[in-house]
């Protein structure tokens, strides 16, 4: 219910924070070398993010107990009020108090270098969550709301957003069984904790390694596993291995089945149905897909089929090009088999197309990224980038960046912290957290939204820059594709803030950035030799972006094949056979490659978690974003009114309108399933030569 995590408009009467003296240009912040720079050493120890509680680890605690109080408070003030627009702000007010303690914790707890910290965000997240749970069985609280939303002539009232977000407060509600008699409930809560503990359980067992005895596997291929007295141990699928039986040696050990994670897998699968069931949908699917540009099941499998059947004939042909390259190599063992394709895919690419990545990277520089990003920024909807020292005590580790985001007239929209570099026991992944939702509070002024973008790059030294891959180059516009996202919406409730929105539409400002980082016009404008100066010249951005498409329709099937396992798990219950048999079924259906005897790919799918009934979403959000890359910028990635129009249909609304309207708002039109397989498809053959125009 409060808060949600839901994966931003009002700009006039809000006060506009001008220019401070205090920025600086955004590529001087990252052109530092990391290592020993100095935090502002005046006045007493800040806390993290500047929230003065934080500059020790006991300050969770007295922000998690000020939280708590402010949560009784308003739970009274709602309750004992009559309905009306103010119950949906002290809603979003109670979301607020809490999420801002819980998001924040839910980043320490896992970013923090020092143990310390992290325990105490830890134990935040348990103290906010269990208030959760008493506030989505809070029978009173949930009639405050009911009452607004039985009485028509009240909800007639309310602007489209106010409404919305009510209906999102009484949907949280309602999927925790609220609105069911006391034995019902009491059921719900206790799946609810079932399925919370098994997501736990589950994730943590995808990536638990595997061991075999080492007489079992070749003398010749053990030192490519790590080996641990008489085991091997084998933790994950060494993929890019050039030697074919580490890597199906890696494949059926890796994903050899285990019997405690096939009986966590199936009682999560079996306990999200009871739960969907009892709360009135006839699958988990379909209470995933509520709100979403989907909308149901039946639409996602329409999605998926119609797509791999367009898929289906280039998909073969890809194969038979990664069985050629495989019988030219190995002649002996030319079948083509699942632990394949990445491998010989990518010496495809390296034949065809010389793109070896330290080719890019002295063009590549992070301070030439950011200037980049925002130079983009600024032409197309006047946004710039600049750097901000933080206070002593306000960023976890030295080398973090604080950027503040600056519109031309309406001034600061925000904060993102850019925890960039790589550091010993950082989660090796790159993602967006929101940390504080934008929000209109009751005085007038504008809470600014605060996010965090976490990447994995390497540190800069005395004599050479942070240099990115093209690979790390996309990784970056990509997030920072969310963080804007989280700048640029002002909404008036942060339960919708920014990325708080369905998952099949918020990837799509993230992808849609990568379509700029791979145009020669947006490229051109900050690819530079880090020492000469030189261009990246436009011949090397094309081939780049050519061999992207070698083996792309593989690629895009096996993600079509992920997609269907996760509706098929998530649908009708119970399940017409065992999952690795439905695995078995839906691999052959879907993506064509043999199923292996004895592997359980499912027990390492650790999207099933966090992306339930919703692992289609990155397919169709990259519909989505294709579509308006085509509409809006294909002509000129620099066109100021698409820029801004592009913030007015949908950035500026986080997910506090439905996300198909906000895409029929921009395309002016609404798309049909065809219409986001037919630009999927489309996208395959694109020579990207014909939009990507010389720049004189």
């Amino acid at each position: 219910m409060l808060c949600a995590r839901r994966l931003a408009g009002l700009r006039a009467g809000l006060r506009v924070r001008r220019v401070s003296t205090r920025w600086s240009p955004v590529g001087a912040a990252f052109t530092v070398q990391p290592q020993g720079r100095r935090l502002d050493p005046s006045g007493e120890r800040g806390g993290l993010f500047g929230v003065p509680e934080l500059s020790a680890p006991e300050g969770f605690r007295v922000a998690q107990e000020k939280a708590l109080r402010k949560t009784e408070q308003l739970v009274k003030r709602v309750c004992a009020m009559p309905p009306g627009p103010r119950t949906v702000l002290i809603f979003d007010e109670l979301s607020d108090s809490l999420c801002r303690v819980a998001d924040l914790a839910d980043f320490v707890k896992i970013a923090h270098p020092e143990a310390a910290f992290r325990e105490a965000a830890e134990e935040a997240c348990r103290s906010i969550g269990t208030m959760v749970e008493k506030l989505n069985t809070n029978v009173e609280l949930y009639q405050s709301l009911q009452r607004l939303l039985a009485d028509k002539k009240l909800v007639d009232s309310l602007d489209p957003e106010t409404r919305r977000v009510a209906e999102l407060f009484m949907f949280d509600f309602e999927i925790s069984g609220i609105h069911l008699d006391r034995e019902k409930r009491k059921r719900a809560v206790d799946l609810n904790v079932k399925i919370l503990d098994l997501s736990s359980a589950f994730l943590m067992g995808t990536h638990f390694p595997s061991t075999i005895e080492k007489h079992l596997l070749p003398e010749h291929i053990r030192h490519h596993f790590q080996l641990a007295g008489d085991h091997v141990v084998v933790d994950g699928l060494h993929a890019e291995a050039s030697d074919d039986l580490v890597r199906e040696a890696a494949y059926k050990i890796f994903l050899y089945p285990n019997a405690g994670q096939l009986k966590r897998l199936e009682e999560l699968l079996s306990s999200r149905d009871l739960l969907a069931k009892l709360v009135g949908y006839p699958t988990y699917s379909h209470r995933a897909l509520q709100g979403t540009i989907a909308q149901s099941p039946e639409t996602v499998m329409e999605f998926l089929e119609k797509l791999s059947d367009k898929l289906s004939e280039r998909t073969m042909k890809d194969f038979e090009m990664i069985r050629g390259m495989k019988m030219k190599l190995n002649p002996q063992n030319s079948e083509l088999m699942p632990w394949d394709p990445p491998y010989y895919s990518g010496l495809i690419r390296a034949e065809r197309f010389n793109i070896e990545p330290s080719l890019y990277c002295p063009f590549f520089s992070l301070g030439a990224c950011m200037e980049g990003l925002s130079l983009l920024f600024n032409r197309l909807l006047g946004v710039s980038l600049y750097g901000e020292q933080p206070a002593r005590g306000e960023v976890w580790s030295e080398d973090v960046r604080k950027l503040a985001v600056v519109h031309e007239s309406e001034g600061l929209l925000g904060y993102i912290y850019c925890d960039f570099f790589q550091r010993a026991d950082k989660p090796h992944q790159d993602c967006h957290f929101t940390i504080r939702g934008g929000r209109l509070k009751e005085s007038g002024d504008y809470q600014l939204p605060v996010v965090v973008l976490m990447l994995n790059l390497p540190h800069s030294s005395r004599n050479l820059p942070t240099l990115l891959t093209p690979g790390m180059m996309e990784n970056l516009f990509h997030e920072m594709g969310h963080a804007m996202h989280s700048m640029l919406g002002r909404t008036r409730y942060q339960h919708v803030t920014g990325t708080r929105c369905p998952t099949d539409f918020a990837e799509v400002p993230s992808i849609l950035m990568e379509y700029f980082a791979n145009d020669y016009r947006v490229v051109h404008q900050f690819a530079r030799h880090y020492q000469t100066g030189q261009l990246l010249p436009r011949n090397m951005v094309s081939r780049l972006c050519e061999s992207k498409k070698v083996c792309a329709a593989a690629d895009m099937q096996l993600q079509v094949f992920y997609a269907a396992l996760d509706q098929i798990y998530h649908g009708k219950h119970p399940l017409r056979s065992s999952t690795t048999d439905i695995l078995r079924d839906t691999q052959e259906r879907f993506y064509g490659l043999p199923y292996v005897p004895n592997t359980a790919w499912q027990l390492r799918f650790s999207h099933l978690v966090g992306y339930g009934a919703k692992y289609y979403s990155y397919l169709m959000s990259r519909a989505v974003a294709s579509m308006v890359w085509r509409e809006c910028f294909q002509q000129d990635p620099f066109n100021r009114a698409a820029g801004e129009r592009y913030r007015r249909e949908m950035l500026a609304h986080g997910g506090g309108r439905e996300p198909i309207l906000m895409v029929q708002g921009l395309l002016q039109k609404r798309p049909s399933v065809d219409d986001f397989v037919n630009t999927l498809v489309s996208d395959l053959d694109l020579d990207f030569e014909t939009f990507l125009m010389d720049s004189t």
